[in-house]
C-alpha cells in the first residue's frame, strides 16, 4: 500500500479472518471474492466490484475480521479509516444513524449464525456519542401517521388575515396548514412540515393545501364575498424543484373557474439563491396572472442584491423589524423599506403585529398590509366566512 492507493493482484488475500479492524476500501479498480468457512468448509458469500465498499462493516463496530477477501483480479483500493466513518455517522441525521445501527445489529447477528459465535457489541455510534435514540423512531413513526392522515384527508388548512391598514378591510389571507394528532394533539407546524420538507411528503401535501385553498375560495364566492379575497401559498425548495408547479396551480384554478390573481405565491428569502429556478417561477406566475411575494424579508439569507434581479410584487417584511418599532431605529429602517418597497412598485406586508401601536407605526410609515395576532389568529373556514 502507497500513497492513497492500495494495489493487489490476483490471488492477493486483501482481508484474512481474524485480522485487525485496521481499515476498509472503496474498489476503484478490479474484482473481489467475498468467503468464510461454515462448519470448517470455504463458502464463497458474493463478488464486490468497482464502486464497492469492502470490509466497512468491520471497521465499523471495530470488531476482527471474520470473513476473507480475496482479489479476483488486479485491484486499485482507496483505503478508508474509523474516523473517516466516525466523523460522517457523528453528523448523520438521527433517522440514518438509526438504520445504520439497525443494519449492523443484523450483520452481527448473520455473522453469528454464520460461524457459530455469540454475536458482537457494536461501540462505533457510542464513540462519536450517536447513540441509539428511540426519539429517531419516534420520527419514523411520526412520518408515518403524517402519510396517513394525509390520506384520509385530515391536515387542516387555516386562514391568516391580511389586512388593508388604510382601509381596515381583509384584503386576503395566508393558507397555513394544521395537523391534530389523534393522540398527540396538535403537532407543532414547525415539526411536521420540517419532517415532510425532508422527504417527498411535503409535495402531496403542497397539492392538498392548495385544492383546499381553491375549493375555500369557490365557497367565499359562493357566499356573496366581494371582492373575492386572494390566499397566499407558501412554496418548499421541493415544489420549486417540479416544473409543473405553475401549471398545477393554473389547473386547480380552472377546474373551479377562478381567476388567478386570487392565488398569490410566497417565496422565503432562503430560496432566492437559487436564482435560476425562483425567476422561472416568477416568469411563469406572472405570465399567468400570479402574484409572487418574497416572504420573511430581512432574516439574513439574502442581500438587496435578488430585489434587483428578480420581479416580486410583494416583499413580506420579517416579525423582528416589527418587533423593532417601539426604538427610533427600528421605525427609521422599516421608514427606509417602506420607501424600498414603494419604490419597486412592491406592496409590502408585516408580519408579526400584535400590538395597535405596531399598526399605527406602520401606516404612518405607508405600509399597505398588516399580518398578525391583532388582524386576526389563524382562522376554519367557517370563522373566516363568519368574521
Amino acid at each position: 500500500m502507497s500513497g492513497h492507493r492500495a494495489e493487489f493482484r490476483a490471488g492477493n488475500v486483501i482481508f484474512a479472518e481474524n485480522d485487525p479492524p485496521t481499515t476498509a476500501f472503496l474498489i476503484e479498480k478490479g474484482d473481489v471474492e467475498v468467503s468464510t468457512l461454515q462448519r470448517g468448509e470455504p463458502t464463497i458469500l458474493g463478488h464486490l466490484g468497482p464502486g464497492m465498499l469492502l470490509g466497512e462493516m468491520a471497521v465499523i463496530d471495530n470488531s476482527s475480521r471474520v470473513l476473507r477477501r480475496r482479489a479476483l483480479t488486479d485491484c486499485t483500493l482507496t483505503p478508508i479509516d474509523r474516523r473517516q466513518f466516525a466523523e460522517r455517522l457523528a453528523a448523520a441525521d438521527p433517522v440514518v444513524r438509526a438504520l445504520m445501527m439497525s443494519q449492523l445489529t443484523r450483520y452481527r447477528s448473520a455473522l453469528a449464525t454464520l460461524t457459530g459465535d455469540e454475536p458482537a457489541a457494536i461501540p462505533l455510534l457510542e464513540d462519536v456519542g450517536a447513540r441509539h435514540d428511540a426519539g429517531a423512531f419516534d420520527k419514523i413513526r411520526l412520518e408515518s401517521e403524517l402519510r396517513a392522515a394525509l390520506d384520509r384527508g385530515e391536515l387542516e388548512v387555516r386562514l391568516q388575515p391580511i389586512e388593508e391598514i388604510i382601509s381596515g378591510h381583509i384584503a386576503g389571507y395566508e393558507a397555513l396548514v394544521r395537523w391534530h394528532h389523534p393522540e398527540r394533539g396538535w403537532v407543532s407546524p414547525a415539526e411536521f412540515i420540517r419532517l415532510a420538507e425532508e422527504t417527498s411528503l411535503i409535495l402531496p401535501i403542497g397539492s392538498y393545501v392548495l385544492a383546499r385553498a381553491c375549493d375555500m375560495l369557490v365557497e367565499f364566492r359562493r357566499r356573496g364575498v366581494k371582492p373575492l379575497p386572494f390566499i397566499a401559498l407558501n412554496i418548499s425548495a421541493r415544489q420549486l424543484d417540479d416544473p409543473h408547479l405553475v401549471e398545477r396551480m393554473l389547473a386547480e384554478l380552472r377546474k373551479r373557474s377562478l381567476s388567478p390573481d386570487r392565488l398569490k405565491v410566497e417565496i422565503t428569502e432562503s430560496l432566492v439563491l437559487d436564482h435560476g429556478r425562483v425567476a422561472d417561477v416568477l416568469a411563469r406566475c406572472h405570465a399567468a396572472g400570479m402574484d409572487v411575494a418574497l416572504d420573511d424579508f430581512g432574516t439574513g439569507y439574502s442581500n438587496l442584491g435578488p430585489l434587483l434581479t428578480l420581479d416580486f410584487d410583494q416583499i413580506k417584511l420579517d416579525r423582528s423589524f416589527v418587533t423593532a418599532l417601539d426604538r427610533p431605529r427600528g421605525v427609521a429602517l422599516v421608514g427606509v423599506i417602506v420607501a424600498m418597497a414603494r419604490a419597486l412598485d412592491c406592496n409590502l406586508v408585516a408580519e408579526g403585529v400584535e400590538k395597535r401601536e405596531q399598526r399605527e407605526v406602520l401606516h404612518r410609515l405607508g405600509c399597505r398590509y398588516a399580518q398578525g395576532w391583532l388582524v386576526g389568529k389563524p382562522l376554519t373556514l367557517t370563522e373566516a366566512l363568519n368574521a
